[in-house]
């Protein structure tokens, strides 16, 4: 069975699968996308983003730290709701979170009591699909990743590196049109990041989804992508939109080309002034009038609305400690 069939329905009463089914890509739009968090510290975060994603694209977002990357991300897949603007998806309004969108958090967010292969079932499970049919997909999937072998493992017995594949896996399971990556290798160390950034195009090559990634590494953003998207500090505004000229497929040796040294000054040259140190000037310089503390006891914040965070409504996120 080929990994990329799915049922004809989402309903339990279609057990066959479509065989060779190839996934068109979403085409997304973004239009002056705007969202403020409230709170003790209330926070513009995203200030009239317009961006389009065609089909089969892989989009990289870059930018400083806090500036909204991840935060635009989740507005893309309908997690969280803009104040103001729209996001389509192939002409669709987003008005929540959608089957055509799956998603992949920095950490796997896995559910700890689970199998690998229960893991990578379990979208399936809630759509509704049979359990035959579960089964042969996630077998399907964990195949695609280089996983079928730890079908039966839990994630507390995996590597971060093999969690991270069986969370792409079940991000994958629905066969979405659309995946939406926040800094999914991070965690990893250079030469393993590099790697899985290989394995990566591997799996997008096989699948046809659009891709839209947060990185903040721009070499990872340069090769994997095809535009590298360029994030002011927050809020965040599109500064650039920066097309990659290099050939597919790619390998792990075009890094050491002069075409990628001349992209990535490129994307660096709109970077100037967004490092951490001026957003952090820039807050302190607000906090004066606004009669916020400037040093002593820090302000509490609330982990609900701090940009950078863990969404409220994500459920496997680790409890924070007290």
């Amino acid at each position: 069975m080929d990994p990329l069939e799915q049922p004809e329905t989402a309903g339990p009463s279609h057990a066959d699968v479509r065989p060779n089914a190839p996934v068109q890509g979403a085409d997304v739009r973004a239009d002056h996308v705007s969202l403020s968090f409230r709170g003790v510290r209330p926070a513009h975060v995203l200030d009239a983003v317009s961006l389009s994603i065609r089909p089969r694209e892989v989009v990289a977002l870059i930018g400083p730290n806090g500036c909204g990357k991840s935060t635009l991300l989740r507005v893309l897949g309908g997690l969280i709701p803009a104040d103001a603007g729209h996001v389509l998806i192939d002409g669709d309004p987003v008005t929540g979170p959608d089957p055509r969108v799956g998603v992949v958090f920095q950490e796997p967010r896995l559910l700890p009591w689970l199998t690998a292969e229960e893991n990578v079932r379990f979208p399936m499970r809630l759509a509704g699909w049979p359990k035959a049919q579960q089964a042969a997909r996630a077998s399907d999937l964990l195949g695609l990743v280089g996983l079928r072998e730890h079908a039966s493992a839990r994630p507390g017995t995996l590597s971060g590196g093999t969690r991270q594949r069986v969370a792409i896996a079940r991000a994958l399971a629905l066969q979405p049109s659309l995946l939406l990556l926040d800094e999914p290798f991070s965690a990893l160390d250079a030469l393993t990041r590099e790697r899985f950034n290989a394995e990566l195009l591997r799996l997008w090559e096989r699948t046809g989804t659009s891709i839209v990634l947060v990185t903040h590494s721009i070499p990872e953003a340069i090769f994997l992508a095809d535009r590298v998207v360029v994030l002011s500090p927050r809020p965040a505004r599109v500064l650039a939109e920066i097309t990659v000229d290099l050939p597919r497929p790619r390998r792990l040796t075009d890094l050491d080309s002069a075409v990628v040294s001349s992209l990535a000054a490129d994307v660096r040259s709109h970077l100037v002034d967004t490092t951490d140190d001026a957003i952090a000037m820039e807050e302190a310089r607000l906090a004066i009038p606004a009669g916020l503390p400037l040093g002593g006891a820090p302000a509490r914040r609330h982990a609900e609305t701090e940009p950078g965070t863990p969404a409220w409504f994500d459920p496997f996120r680790p409890e924070d400690p007290q």
